[in-house]
Order: structure tokens, then C-alpha cells, then sequence
């Protein structure tokens, strides 16, 4: 859970502690215990964006409330627990423990009011959650003017046609990484909030190194049971390449297909109604597809109430989908319907994007919000021996080779954010530098290996002493030295 580099932070955090019986003492004990936890990842977007639904299908598990209520109105934190419980935390620190609902899900009225409460606290007994917090935020929309208020405090005066929620950006801001949940095609405010969000994270936590957008309920794009794929997949491209300052990615997905799927809501039941439907003559079915109403209306084989059932659960494309792998196989069982549901879905690929994204640079990520997080301290603290100490201790933890990996990530945040121009190629270059340690993928090159790294970094220096100005010759210096480290790694490699 913890990787060499935020652990070497977490023990500098434990030193200074003992240290330091202060306000600011405190402040570094949280940031301590924090390192012991699962990478956090806000999900972040606009109401009825579909954010709760895709948490639910990443936890695997239909938890999250979907519905507009009173749980949806505040922030929720999901995490690894040893049982199943729920926490409503207060602004004065206060918590109220609550069951889940009859459908284990975290109950639609919380017994406080959204104004006095900071955060709902979920820990759940489930392995996806051991590796990854996941923080189910409001976001966009808030028609609540105290809330409207606090976003103005947190994210300042950027000119948003809705508001985002305080508690939004404050989540965001201290998660290590974002998830950007839109629908259709991304609109002037969610371009505003993905920077307003920037603006108020740490450097390392919502950018394109460390966000992720997802293009939700793609299965609504085409109206019907039609394959919405051949649309989905260049619109992503499209929205992804609008957002490349902000996003690494932006991956189609359809939510409420995932949401089934991945937490197993499919019933024996639910298949056997899917084959009746799969019987029925082409014609028939097709025109049964065509619209929710007729769907609901037309004469069927199958019940009304578990036809609403299966709109609930699959909605038009999923059924479609659904009856026409029935179709071909008549005697396909429930779990592998499940599966090829699952894949229709895309959840299988922004997993994928996920892990690559975010997962197995985890460490790094924390370590780097760690830093981020003491440097603030101790330009702010009125301790002068602490802010001494902690700068004096972040300087001896940055001569260690290992952490040049850091000072990769925030120079190639601020290339790919546009905080420093680079030349295209080299930017590229550089964010797949920060983020890999392949030198095949970084040089873009089938047998790259210690010579060609140390062709590039010599390109990188002849780049910072010729061409560059001051802060592109800054971040050219970064890259060659990185790109030197490689080698060194890679001879070890070679030589063992």
C-alpha cells in the first residue's frame, strides 16, 4: 500500500512530529498517516453526470446512490473497512453511524442536514477498495448559495454559467488523482471546472498526468438499441483532444451497463425474460427496441414489470445487446452474459486506463502530493525552527536519485498544462518519460536501450543550452538528467 518513496516520507513526517508539538505538527502527522493510504481518486462532474453509477461499477458493488437525494448532494468517501458501515461526518468534527439500507446501499436521508455535514465516510468490505480510495463528489449545478459561496472562497471568481460545489474542489484538491465524468460532448463550464479544479489541487493531483475524463452513458447516443460504438469512439477522440491540456485521456463508457455488470446485478431471471425477448421475430423485436415507450407498450412475451426491470438495469442498447447474444446463442448462461455485457460496457478498458494512468505509478503520485503538501507548510507556518526543519529535510530527500522521478512529473504537468511551452515532440516526449520506465515507450523506438537513452538526454542538454529559454532550459535539464538515471537502470538490468 505504501511504495519506497511516499514510505521514506511518511518516516521524515514521523521525525518531525517528535519533534513539533504544534498546530503545524498536526498538519504533518495528517500528512504522515495519509501516506499509509490508498491512492485517492475523486470523481469528479456535473449532476446526473453519472458519477455515483460509475463508482458503482468500479467498486463493483451498487452502493452509491443514483437517484437525486440528500446523499447525493454531499461528498461521499468509499474505502476499505472491516465491515460494512456508514459514517455521516459534521463540519465540527462529529460522526453519526448509520446502516446500510435494506438494498445495501447508503441510505437516501442521512439524519443531518447537507449544510452541516462535511462528508459521508463508507468503508466497505471489498477488495477493490484496498488499493484505491474512491470519492463520489456533487460537483457542478449547486443551486445552493452558501455552497455558491464556499466554491467562490475555494476556486475563485472563474467564470462559471453553474457553480461548483466548495466540497467539490476541496475533495478534488486533495485527492492525488481526478476522474472527469461528462455526457454528449464537453461544454464551456465543464471546460472552466476541469481548470478551476486544477487551480485548486495540489500540482500533482488534477492535470493532465494525473485526470482522467470519462464520456459517460455513451448507450444514449444513438437513441435506441443501436451500437453506439462507431459514435463513441471518435467522439471520445475528438473531446479528448479539445481537453489534452487537462486530461491525459477521455475514455467512453456506458455507465448503467457497467453498473449492472460489474456488480453482478443480473438475475436468472432477468436472462430468461432477455431470451424470450430473443426469440421473438426480428421484426418484432426491432420494433420493441426502438423506443423506451414502445418498449414499455407494445405487446411482449415478457411481464411489464420486469420489462421496466430490464430498462432499469441494461436500458435499451443493453437489451439489445443482450437478446441479439442470445440470439446466436441460445443456451448462453447468466455469468457469461454478464461478461460479454461487461465488455459492451468499455469498464474493462478504463480499468485498464486506470491502472495505467494511475496505478502503478501510485507511489510516486503520493509522494508527490506529500511534497507538495510540506513545501506549503513550510512557507506558511509561523514556526521558524519547523519551517528550517522541513525544508532541510525535503532538500536531503531530494538528492536521492529516486526522487528525480518527482521532479519528471511536475515538469511534465507543467508542459502538458501549457504552464511552459515545449516543442510537441519533445512534450510528448517528456510525458512519456515522467510516466514510464520503458525505454521503448519513452523513445518511441521497437529496441530502445542504453545507447539510444543516452542519445536522447544528450539531445535534451544540447536543447537547454541552445534554443530554450529560462524555463524551458529548466525543464530540459530535469529530462536529461532522468533520461541519464534510465540508462544507469537499464545497465544494471543488462549487467544482472
Amino acid at each position: 500500500m505504501t511504495g519506497p518513496l511516499s514510505q521514506r516520507l511518511a518516516t521524515l513526517c514521523h521525525e518531525i512530529v517528535t519533534d513539533f508539538d504544534s498546530d503545524a505538527g498536526g498538519q504533518v502527522r495528517q500528512i504522515g498517516n495519509r501516506l499509509h493510504e490508498p491512492l485517492r481518486v475523486a470523481i469528479a462532474g456535473r449532476l446526473k453526470a453519472g458519477k455515483s453509477t460509475l463508482v458503482n461499477a468500479l467498486i463493483g458493488r451498487r452502493v452509491a446512490p443514483t437517484a437525486a437525494g440528500e446523499c447525493t448532494r454531499v461528498v461521499t468517501r468509499f474505502r476499505y473497512g472491516p465491515a460494512d458501515r456508514v459514517d455521516v461526518v459534521t463540519r465540527d468534527d462529529q460522526r453519526h453511524s448509520l446502516p446500510l439500507d435494506d438494498d445495501g446501499m447508503v441510505p437516501a436521508r442521512l439524519g443531518v442536514p447537507a449544510t452541516r455535514i462535511a462528508y459521508v465516510d463508507v468503508t466497505l468490505t471489498n477488495d477493490r477498495l484496498r488499493t484505491l480510495t474512491v470519492v463520489d463528489t456533487p460537483g457542478l449545478s449547486s443551486t445552493d448559495t452558501a455552497s455558491s459561496d464556499r466554491a467562490a472562497q475555494v476556486v475563485g471568481d472563474a467564470p462559471f454559467d453553474e457553480h461548483i460545489d466548495a466540497d467539490s474542489a476541496a475533495e478534488v484538491a486533495a485527492a492525488e488523482a481526478v476522474v472527469y465524468v461528462f455526457t454528449q460532448a464537453v461544454r464551456a463550464d465543464d471546460v472552466h471546472a476541469l481548470d478551476a479544479f486544477h487551480d485548486a489541487s495540489a500540482r500533482l493531483a488534477a492535470g493532465p498526468i494525473n485526470a482522467l475524463g470519462v464520456l459517460a452513458k455513451v448507450d444514449t447516443l444513438t437513441g435506441g438499441a443501436d451500437d453506439p460504438w462507431p459514435v463513441a469512439l471518435p467522439l471520445a477522440r475528438q473531446q479528448a483532444g479539445l481537453l489534452a491540456r487537462t486530461v491525459g485521456d477521455v475514455v467512453p463508457l456506458a455507465g448503467l451497463l457497467a453498473e449492472t455488470a460489474g456488480a453482478g446485478r443480473l438475475t436468472r431471471a432477468d436472462r430468461d425474460a432477455l431470451a424470450q425477448l430473443a426469440a421473438l421475430p426480428a421484426d418484432d423485436l426491432q420494433l420493441l427496441l426502438a423506443s423506451v415507450d414502445l418498449f414499455r407498450t407494445l405487446p411482449a412475451p415478457v411481464p411489464a414489470e420486469r420489462r421496466e426491470r430490464l430498462l432499469g438495469r441494461l436500458d435499451l442498447y443493453g437489451i439489445g445487446f443482450a437478446c441479439a447474444q442470445l440470439t446466436t446463442d441460445p443456451r448462453l448462461g447468466t455469468g457469461e452474459l454478464e461478461r460479454r455485457l461487461l465488455t459492451a460496457s468499455g469498464l474493462p478498458r478504463l480499468q485498464q486506463s486506470l491502472d495505467r494512468s494511475f496505478g502503478w505509478r501510485a507511489d510516486a503520485i503520493k509522494a508527490g502530493w506529500a511534497l507538495t503538501r510540506l513545501e506549503r507548510l513550510a512557507g506558511h507556518t509561523a514556526d521558524p525552527r519547523l519551517r528550517t526543519t522541513v525544508r532541510d529535510a525535503l532538500e536531503d530527500v531530494l538528492r536521492d536519485p529516486a526522487y528525480h522521478r518527482l521532479r519528471l512529473l511536475d515538469a511534465a504537468q507543467r508542459a502538458a498544462s501549457g504552464a511552459v511551452r515545449l516543442p510537441a515532440d519533445r512534450e510528448s516526449e517528456l510525458i512519456r518519460l515522467a510516466t514510464s520506465d520503458d525505454p521503448r515507450h519513452i523513445l518511441d523506438l521497437p529496441d530502445a536501450g542504453e545507447k539510444e537513452l543516452i542519445a536522447a538526454a544528450a539531445r535534451w542538454r544540447a536543447y537547454a543550452v541552445d534554443g530554450a529559454g529560462p524555463a524551458q532550459a529548466r525543464i530540459a535539464h530535469i529530462a536529461h538528467r532522468g533520461l541519464q538515471l534510465l540508462a544507469q537502470e537499464v545497465r544494471t538490468r543488462c549487467a544482472t
